[in-house]
């Protein structure tokens, strides 16, 4: 385990920077890529642990797969020149390559075994499975296959109407990505608003989708084709530093080329509402996402309410606005978020935990947290658990700290932000 102690930012922070490419695009351009006929590029991919998954399945696949740096370039051969893993596959820490390759694992004619690290192993795959089953698909392991590994028998599904009971982009995904290679029609019928990512990326490398409502529809039997695609900077990466600049003191950053899909933006949305000093400007669209740069300064904030619909918009920004309040004027609340539950850690757990041994004011409830700020937090030890996002909060609480915080197992902030430190560093003033 590799530990940093990161000291406060004394005078402030200032810069312009581009954050990695988006996560969840990266792992869906590979997965269409793959399945695809004829050669895509894609640039700007996230080179994080997390994606690079994602890229070894299929590789087991017999896909050939090159990199260099960001730049993929993926010779897909179509999904009926796959051949049969000779090995079992490991997902490592990935819960989205978990998760929508298990509708595509499910749908091919080839026998797979998938398998995780001992973080992704906890995970509930059962909210997966079952619909997946429900279409034909012959899925075994552990815990009646509610956990990893699993092993797919690999046969042709069914079509059939799914309404889900859980708000999640990860098994929408899944579902339709079975769809695509099932017979007949699958219809989808979403509890509430999750990221689109799949649905635009199905546009992209043509594949017929239709949407109306909370409802969408895809046909079988569908044969994605090759594309270029350029990835827009991850939205969940940047709002790390932009919460940075709102609470440290003396602080104006501006952040170029990220994607601003309004199934993302809730973090803008958040710090907007507690008075954060923010301007967004959409710049381009890439593979229909909207892209532009965002531009925040030091802020006085407020306390808001966080619940309904907008949490699944910013459910992976939850622990930089758990920050975020702590020196926020006021109660907030953050309600209806199961869901941070079955993150890489018990996020409600890691969240409260790490910032109340920071001296934050700050208690948990059933399905949020209650915090009250402004504190002024003291330094300490931030203990990631394994969790990307749980370990850039704690680097993050170390600018506004009275003394140094350290980060223990700092490595697992490469699952989704390889640059992290470096653009941590480049954004503090330098003492003349």
């Amino acid at each position: 385990m590799s530990n940093i102690e990161l000291h406060p930012a004394k005078q402030g922070l200032a810069g312009r920077l581009s954050v990695p490419g988006d996560k969840s695009i990266s792992h869906r351009a590979v997965i269409f890529s793959s399945l695809a006929e004829g050669t895509s590029h894609i640039t700007n991919f996230l080179t994080g642990e997390d994606c690079l998954r994602t890229v070894q399945a299929f590789r087991e696949f017999g896909v050939a797969i090159e990199r260099e740096d960001k730049d993929v370039t993926i010779h897909g051969k179509g999904i009926n020149a796959l051949k049969t893993p000779t090995q079992p596959i490991n997902f490592g820490n990935s819960g989205t390559t978990a998760r929508l390759l298990s509708g595509v694992l499910a749908a091919l004619p080839h026998f797979s075994v998938a398998y995780g690290d001992e973080s992704l192993s906890k995970r509930p795959m059962d909210r997966v499975v079952l619909p997946l089953e429900k279409m034909g698909a012959q899925i075994t392991g552990r815990d009646q296959a509610r956990l990893l590994p699993l092993a797919f028998e690999g046969c042709k599904l069914t079509g059939t109407t799914i309404e889900m009971n859980v708000k999640s982009a990860q098994v929408k995904s899944a579902l339709l990505l079975a769809g695509m290679l099932a017979d007949g029609e699958t219809t989808v019928f979403e509890k509430g608003i999750t990221r689109n990512h799949t649905e635009m990326l199905m546009s992209e490398y043509g594949i017929d989708l239709t949407k109306v409502g909370q409802r969408l529809t895809i046909q079988g039997n569908q044969q994605p084709q090759a594309s270029d695609l350029r990835v827009p900077g991850d939205i969940s990466s940047a709002a790390f530093f932009m919460v940075a600049a709102a609470i440290t003191p003396n602080s104006s950053i501006a952040i170029e080329g990220v994607g601003l899909n309004p199934t993302r933006n809730g973090i803008i949305t958040a710090l907007e509402q507690m008075g954060a000093d923010i301007t967004v400007e959409q710049t381009d669209s890439v593979g229909h996402e909207p892209v532009g740069n965002i531009h925040v300064e030091s802020s006085s904030l407020s306390a808001i309410t966080l619940k309904g619909d907008l949490i699944p918009n910013l459910i992976d920004e939850i622990p930089i606005i758990a920050l975020a309040a702590t020196q926020a004027k006021g109660q907030t609340v953050i309600k209806d978020a199961h869901e941070l539950k079955v993150k890489e850690t018990n996020r409600i757990d890691s969240v409260v935990t790490n910032l109340r041994n920071l001296g934050a004011d700050i208690e948990s409830t059933e399905d949020g947290m209650v915090i009250h700020g402004p504190v002024q937090l003291s330094g300490g030890t931030v203990n990631s658990f394994g969790d990307h996002r749980i370990g850039m909060m704690g680097a993050i609480a170390s600018y506004v700290s009275e003394a140094s915080v350290e980060v223990l197992d700092k490595q697992c902030i490469n699952i989704s932000y390889p640059e992290f430190f470096e653009h941590f560093n480049k954004l503090q003033k330098k003492t003349s």
